[in-house]
Formats: C-alpha cells, sequence, structure tokens
C-alpha cells in the first residue's frame, strides 16, 4: 500500500488585491524574525510601515500597481507546486511507493500555515516535508516559516511524522536551471549588441540587516556560494573563462546598515566601466514584486540613468525542468533522511561560524 506524503512549499506571500496591501504589510513587519523588537514596538512599527509604504499612492501600492493591484506570486508558486506534484507522481508510478500531493502555505499572506493544516486534519497524510522556496536559508524567510508551520500543526493538533529540506544553495537541478537562464540572457546580448564588451553577471539577491549576518546567519554566505557554482557552470558552457561577475543585494529597508554591496552601487560601478550588466536573482525562484518590479523597472530605469551600455534581467527558474527536478530529488531524499531537518542533494552543511544554521544544530 503506498503511503500518502505531503509535500508544503512555503513561500512569502503577496497581496491579492490592493486591499490586502496594507494587512500583508502588518504581518510582515510583525514577524519577530524580521523585526526583533519587544511586541508593542513592533506592533507600532510594523504599522508604521504599512501605513507609510501602503497608503494611496504610497511605493508599495506604486510597485503592486504596476502588476495589476496584486502580486504575482501565489499563481507562480502554484505552478511549481503542480509540477512537483506532477514529476513527483510519474517518477515514483511504476514503483507505487507513495501517493504525492503537492500544497502551498505563504508566510505572510493567504493561503497560511494555518488554513492548510485545516485541510490536512481532514485527511491526515502519512508524512509531511516542508519544502522552503527559499535555496539559501536565512532565519527571516526558512526559519520563520519552518517555525510557524510547526507552531500550527502543535495548534491543531496534528501529529504527524514531518521532515524539512532547510537549503539546497548548491543543489544540482537549482543550478543547471540557473545557469541556463542567464546564458539565455548573455547570448541574447551576445546577438543584439556585438560590439560591446561581454556582460557583467550581477547576481542579486535579497538583503538583509548587517547585524543578522553578524549573528550567525548564513545567508550570505549560501548567496556567495550559489553566485560562485552558477558562475563557474556558465563559464564552462559559454567558453568564457574570465567570466566578469558580481554578487550584490537589494530591496533595503529601514535605517540600518544592510549587508553589501548594494545593486545600486553594482549598476553605478558597471556605468564607470562602461560593461553591459545582466541581472540574475539567484535567491528568488520565482517571479514577484523584487523581479518584476524592482528589478526589470527600477534597476532599469537606473542602468539607463548611469549610462550602463546595455541592461537585461535572466528570469527566475519557475518551473525549469532542471529545477522541478531538483526539488523532487530533495524531496525523496528527506523521506528516508534520519534527521528532522535533511539538507539539499547533495548535502550541505554551514561552517562554525553560522550558528544559526538549523541542520547544524540538530546533528
Amino acid at each position: 500500500m503506498s503511503q500518502k506524503i505531503v509535500v508544503i512549499l512555503l513561500n512569502l506571500g503577496g497581496p491579492d488585491q490592493p486591499s490586502s496591501i496594507r494587512p500583508f504589510l502588518k504581518n510582515f513587519f510583525m514577524d519577530p524574525a524580521i523585526i526583533g523588537a519587544p511586541y508593542p514596538i513592533r506592533w507600532m512599527i510594523s504599522r508604521y510601515i504599512a501605513w507609510k509604504r501602503g497608503r494611496p499612492g504610497g511605493p508599495a501600492e506604486q510597485s503592486y500597481g504596476m502588476m495589476g493591484g496584486k502580486s504575482p506570486l501565489l499563481e507562480n508558486t502554484i505552478a511549481q507546486a503542480k509540477a512537483l506534484q506532477e514529476k513527483l507522481n510519474l517518477d515514483d508510478k511504476q514503483n507505487q511507493h507513495a501517493e504525492y500531493t503537492v500544497h502551498v502555505a505563504m508566510r505572510y499572506w493567504h493561503p497560511r500555515a494555518d488554513q492548510v493544516i485545516q485541510t490536512l486534519t481532514k485527511n491526515p497524510p502519512d508524512q509531511i516535508i516542508l519544502l522552503p522556496l527559499y535555496p539559501q536559508f536565512s532565519t527571516t524567510t526558512t526559519g520563520s516559516s519552518i517555525a510557524e508551520f510547526q507552531q500550527e500543526m502543535t495548534r491543531a493538533g496534528l501529529s504527524v511524522p514531518i521532515k524539512t529540506v532547510c537549503c539546497y544553495p548548491d543543489q544540482r537541478g537549482f543550478i543547471a536551471a540557473s545557469t541556463d537562464q542567464i546564458k539565455s540572457a548573455y547570448q541574447t546580448m551576445w546577438a543584439d549588441y556585438p560590439h560591446l564588451k561581454s556582460p557583467r553577471v550581477l547576481f542579486s539577491a535579497h538583503g538583509l540587516p548587517e547585524k543578522i549576518i553578524a549573528g550567525g546567519d548564513p545567508y550570505q554566505m549560501q548567496c556567495e556560494k550559489t553566485a560562485a557554482l552558477i558562475a563557474a557552470q556558465l563559464a564552462r558552457d559559454l567558453g568564457e573563462p574570465k567570466l566578469d561577475w558580481q554578487v550584490c543585494y537589494q530591496s533595503r529597508v529601514g535605517p540600518l546598515q544592510w549587508i553589501k554591496p548594494s545593486t545600486d552601487d553594482a549598476l553605478r560601478r558597471a556605468g564607470a566601466d562602461q560593461v553591459p550588466v545582466i541581472i540574475y536573482p539567484h535567491a528568488f525562484v520565482s517571479e514577484h514584486v523584487e523581479t518584476l518590479v524592482e528589478i526589470e523597472h527600477e534597476y532599469r530605469d537606473l542602468a539607463r540613468e548611469l549610462r550602463v551600455p546595455a541592461f537585461a534581467r535572466a528570469g527566475t527558474v519557475m518551473t525549469h525542468p532542471d529545477f522541478i527536478t531538483g526539488l523532487a530529488n530533495m524531496v525523496v531524499a528527506a523521506q528516508t533522511s534520519q534527521r528532522p531537518l535533511a539538507p539539499g542533494v547533495p548535502p550541505w552543511q554551514c561552517g562554525d561560524r553560522w550558528t544559526k544554521c538549523p541542520y547544524r544544530a540538530a546533528v
């Protein structure tokens, strides 16, 4: 008899209509993993930011307005869930060891973890596997999502064996799909601008305050590892042994010092060097506001102002077959893992400096 395996894709979430923008922002900034202040202060800060950024004509409303007044993240994540479910069940069709169902749980907007768990309590599976759509681990993303899901399971009284993939910064399918996405943009730029220098690839990840990294969060280290692996594969595929590339960080909010260099500064350097640019968001696997607005429009406009010779955005991996295959491989590996927290495939472990690495702490 085949086991019923439920896979939960964990993602950030986003407003599904203009009236959802402020509540989404409140949920986001109320998360203690995002703002570590005591509850009363966090409550006030979250509402102030939601009012300031989500007010009519404010930056959030403008950004989401460029995408029809909502985020496309839910639809894109559902497409990934469907592709993964199809892949898992197709691969297991002959063995009939398991029947896979893939759900989506968003951290800050619907469907939230409690909604998904309510559905599961009606027909409990034999095993749950949490699979974050964040390749690089951070306490602010994967860590927060896992904690919420586990809390909601306890609150609902759902007692089911659970396994979690904590990170996959070097997962082969993810690296291959990322390389393919950049290679396509690179070759197009070569064809369109044969008189220009070869482009510089900017690996742009969502930034974090420096104090979070200093506290042992491995996110920046893992982002740099991912970029180096993609760049090495891209150089081999293109026959460009001296590939020009750089890691940078976007989406800064608030007065704190954030990890550097910023994507703005990387574009300024490219303008000064008079080199074309391809931006690839290697910490994102789905298109949403940071890719479709911040990179595609805001950074494109900035590049134009800075006289960057040419600008392109390489799309996220979305449902790229190599990426979906990589996710499926990690699901299968997690099922038989001896620990509740499993690294990606191949196994990944952070060094001693990264004290917030959950897999390291669980070993």
